[in-house]
């Protein structure tokens, strides 16, 4: 059974990957890898996203980037969080567990 692909809400892709470099610094195919693997195949992100996001985040201070080798021995840039994206993601995080939590009380009103 094929499982059904979800787009990512706006705002979650930043939570991903910054979650994702909590972990270790990563270049950015590891990083879709991440985010396919703890969403157990839910979201999946294509480079088109990704690397702008990527970009993105670097602009704003909270992950930097440095190149090197990847494991197939090709020059791979990869990512790590700065203290400033450490603290976005606990903001993030914080943020999306209310707005989760909000969706499931409405979900259950009756």
């Amino acid at each position: 059974m094929r499982q059904e692909q979800t787009n990512l809400l706006q705002g979650t892709l930043d939570m991903m990957i910054l979650k994702s470099l909590a972990l270790r610094e990563m270049h950015g195919l590891e990083i879709s890898r991440r985010i396919d693997q703890i969403t157990k195949g839910t979201f999946r992100v294509k480079p088109g996203s990704l690397f702008p996001a990527l970009h993105r985040m670097q602009e704003e201070g909270w992950i930097d980037s440095t190149w090197g080798e990847s494991e197939n021995n090709r020059r791979a840039k990869y990512y790590r969080l700065t203290r400033a994206g450490r603290r976005q993601l606990e903001t993030e995080t914080a943020r999306w567990s209310r707005i989760s939590w909000a969706i499931a009380q409405a979900l259950e009103t009756s």
